[in-house]
């Protein structure tokens, strides 16, 4: 089995993913006439004023809280850590690259997500991939692949990893027993997942601004200490990339090395792509009351993940002086003696909250997008959810005192798998998008609130619930 699993990582992530992804991100951009940079205002203006909910969806603002704490993981703490150390400061601008044009496919996934979505047993919006391919593309015998994939690894799997690095912080820095560690998380996730879908987005959207901004104002404090060196550092990000001074990493000087590691690490930190934010893109009623306004909303997620998070704690750890090639100094640990470098013995307790913060707001997401999956495999039931939360929260329980290495490795080839059915549905349905995307803009330009109107797309009458967007 480890075999067979290593051989689906290596084409998957080797091969198809990278430059999958990376080249749908650029199809986008290109169908959509590089929407992320000509309307980034929209994506602002598609965020405020978005605090209201209804008795069917989440507010938008919750959504884009609920997405973010997905994605803001230890990834933005350990894997940009790790994408210097193995591919120098040029591996930074390639993240940044493939964040741009990551928030393309964001917006496209999060749109369909919005345009298909469903009304549940209890009359919540629910949808994702699973139901847009299904039922825009006729192919629900895909649409259930995605979903049983998005539970293993979001639901169960990815739990145990971030239980993991938190018991493993909280050990290095407090020395708690890691099994104590993971029952306390689990006691604390299930508090707040046996409360439901509202109680979920509630706690995202009280603590992921809390959480990102205080990281962000931290980093921000160490720039202007150092402000005289942060331009050469942003310098020297660029330059690295393109080989023309040498990389800070333990492959100085490869061009290749800062591009792939930058390009994996920011796929994995931003998830565009993947086919798990649009799981919650669905479940908001959008504000504006159009399937585009959602799409924007989650686009300026991919933004913030990785152009905001990752980049502060990079430039943080370049401007240490603690990056060192080849010493074995790597991931968690290497941002901690980044962060202990700026403000002391405090930096190691610091990067151990943060870890603890991001790291319990996506187990908590994780789980709604598994929740989401199980609602359109049918298990709309209260047996059903409450074996889902259990096997969950037991996963975080296990994942706090085990390793987890070969686990994460059948995630990894699960979520692959899952991925390569999103990006190509997506593609599939690129028309559709760009008709949404044009006629958003157009009635943006005409001077009017954008309103979505069944009627003028007959093509998908019954695909769609025109109920829904009566």
């Amino acid at each position: 089995m480890t075999a067979v699993v290593d051989f689906l990582n290596s084409i998957l992530w080797g091969y198809v993913l990278v430059y999958g992804l990376l080249a749908v991100g650029v199809f986008f951009t290109i169908r959509l006439g590089g929407l992320q940079f000509l309307h980034f205002g929209e994506m602002i203006r598609a965020i405020r004023g978005s605090r209201e909910s209804d008795v069917h969806g989440i507010s938008p603002f919750q959504a884009l809280c609920t997405s973010l704490a997905s994605r803001i993981g230890t990834g933005n703490l350990a894997g940009v850590a790790v994408a210097l150390y193995l591919g120098g400061a040029g591996a930074i601008f390639w993240m940044w690259m493939v964040a741009l044009v990551g928030m393309a496919t964001g917006y496209a996934e999060s749109t369909l997500a919005q345009l298909y979505k469903r009304r549940d047993g209890k009359g919540q919006y629910r949808g994702g991939p699973a139901v847009y391919i299904s039922k825009g593309l006729g192919a629900p015998w895909a649409g259930g692949i995605f979903a049983v994939c998005l539970i293993i690894s979001f639901g169960l799997v990815f739990n145990a990893v971030q239980a993991n690095s938190i018991a493993d912080a909280m050990k290095g820095a407090f020395g708690i027993p890691k099994l104590w560690v993971g029952m306390s998380v689990a006691v604390l996730a299930g508090v707040v997942i046996f409360g439901g879908l509202r109680s979920i987005v509630r706690f995202a959207e009280l603590v992921v601004p809390f959480m990102a901004g205080s990281y962000v104002l931290i980093a921000l404090g160490i720039m202007i200490v150092n402000y005289d060196q942060v331009g050469d550092v942003l310098a020297l990000i660029v330059k690295s990339a393109f080989g023309l001074t040498e990389a800070t990493g333990g492959v100085a000087g490869s061009v290749t090395a800062a591009m792939l590691n930058g390009i994996k690490r920011g796929l994995f930190s931003n998830e565009a792509g993947m086919g798990s934010a649009p799981n919650i893109a669905a479940t908001a009623t959008p504000a504006p009351h159009h399937p585009s306004s959602q799409g924007l909303v989650q686009a300026f997620g991919v933004f913030i993940d990785t152009i905001v998070i990752c980049t502060a704690t990079a430039v943080m750890i370049l401007l240490s002086g603690v990056l060192e090639p080849g010493n074995g100094v790597t991931g968690t640990q290497l941002t901690q003696d980044a962060m202990a470098g700026h403000i002391g013995e405090f930096g190691n307790y610091f990067i151990a909250i943060a870890i603890l913060f991001f790291a319990f707001t996506s187990i908590v997401a994780n789980y709604t997008y598994a929740e989401n999956a199980l609602v359109y495999l049918g298990g709309d039931n209260t047996l059903s959810l409450t074996m889902l939360r259990f096997a969950a929260l037991g996963m975080v329980v296990w994942g706090g005192y085990e390793a987890v290495v070969t686990v994460f490795s059948a995630a990894d080839a699960s979520m692959g798998l899952m991925a390569s059915i999103n990006l190509i549905a997506i593609v599939m349905l690129s028309g559709t998008v760009v008709k949404l995307t044009k006629d958003y803009l157009s009635q943006r330009k005409e001077g009017v609130v954008p309103h979505f109107k069944s009627k003028d797309y007959p093509e998908l009458h019954e695909k769609i619930d025109s109920d829904i967007w009566h």
